[in-house]
């Protein structure tokens, strides 16, 4: 005999909670745990397509982290320092720049001669906001993740957490299956299929929409000879998760860089603006139809009201698990309308009295 619905809610309430306290209390510590379990996550498709090629569980899984492990390396050895380099030297050139913009603008607007104008005043106040606040930033975000787990220990254990993750992953979930509740077991699994499809369309694939997007403009920036193309680069990437912004930001940033260092080459500035037309036609006729889908049912609205409410009240931890929980927040409601609509509080009698006599 199954327990009562208030019972249940109240079990599953419980759960619920103990979760919540966890993330506020051991962040800290589930950190590298959630990391590891999120790179297994990613990695699992790839470890499934190396299993049904003849290899074994260990050694797909071997295979994987060497590989991923050359990629580390030699994004420390190559991309990261570069990356960094250039944001410092973005960071200090911001007063030069706006000084080139005044100059503009002067010669086009002789009015903005005026030292008090408001225009010419709100462009020297954002150089200097940028250039003060630019490296303090970068150096907040870099403590304050130093101080969430100490980097040596944090660079130790997701590697080996994320090894024997995707070692077992097949087994996890397997158990978790038979920890089911009986009486609910096939409702479950259901759901659980389709935040699966919801979270590896969304985040694998829009994950890797940006990996391939940000390397392209990377790539191409440079070769194109903009001093930062790889500050551009990643930055375009990283937030190209939201339609139309990442190309929008990314580009608008390239353009303004290329007029201060290309200012009357316009070939190099048509480039320039030619490498983020195409990226935006590579993005949504190539990519995403391919790696993400038609729909996977994360409105990116409802994504970034779930990454800020969870970072804000759990901090970095929170954003990591703030994906997962708003894929499965929303199958649930979804789910919760379909029952909704089949029940009588929303057909009513008459609506059930039609549906009877259609069958009889």
């Amino acid at each position: 005999m199954a327990l009562p619905v208030r019972d249940q809610v109240k079990v599953w309430g419980v759960v619920a909670l103990v979760f919540l306290l966890l993330l506020w209390f051991l962040g800290h510590v589930l950190l590298p745990f959630l990391v590891g379990g999120a790179i297994a996550y990613f990695l699992d498709p790839t470890a499934d397509k190396l299993e049904r090629l003849g290899l074994s569980r260990a050694a797909s899984t071997a295979v994987i982290t060497l590989a991923m492990a050359m990629i580390m390396v030699l994004l420390v050895l190559a991309v990261i320092p570069t990356l960094v380099n250039q944001t410092a030297a973005l960071v200090n050139q911001a007063p030069e720049i706006s000084q080139r913009i005044q100059a503009f603008l002067m010669e086009r607007f002789p009015a903005l001669t005026d030292e008090t104008s408001i225009l010419r005043q709100t462009l020297a106040d954002i150089a200097a906001f940028i250039q003060s606040k630019g490296g303090q930033v970068a150096q907040g975000v870099l403590s304050s993740i130093s101080s969430v787990v100490s980097a040596l220990v944090f660079i130790v254990v997701v590697p080996v957490v994320s090894f024997y993750m995707l070692l077992d992953w097949d087994k996890m979930v397997a158990r978790v299956d038979e920890l089911l509740p009986r009486d609910h077991a096939p409702v479950v699994r259901h759901l659980a299929r389709q935040i699966d499809q919801v979270l590896a369309g969304f985040v694998r694939g829009q994950l890797s929409v940006c990996l391939v997007l940000g390397t392209y403009y990377s790539v191409a920036l440079m070769l194109a000879g903009l001093d930062f193309g790889l500050v551009v680069g990643a930055i375009a990437g990283a937030i190209t998760f939201i339609p139309y912004v990442g190309a929008i930001v990314g580009g608008i940033l390239a353009v303004g860089l290329a007029l201060f260092q290309f200012w009357g080459d316009w070939v190099s500035i048509g480039i320039v603006a030619a490498i983020f037309a195409a990226g935006q036609f590579l993005e949504g006729n190539v990519l995403t139809p391919k790696l993400v889908g038609k729909s996977v049912g994360l409105h990116p609205i409802w994504l970034l009201l779930a990454l800020s409410a969870f970072g804000s009240v759990f901090g970095f931890v929170g954003m990591l698990v703030a994906v997962p929980v708003a894929a499965s927040i929303g199958v649930l409601t979804r789910f919760a309308a379909e029952r909704y609509r089949a029940s009588l509080l929303y057909r009513g009698i008459e609506g059930r009295q039609f549906e009877d006599q259609d069958q009889a």
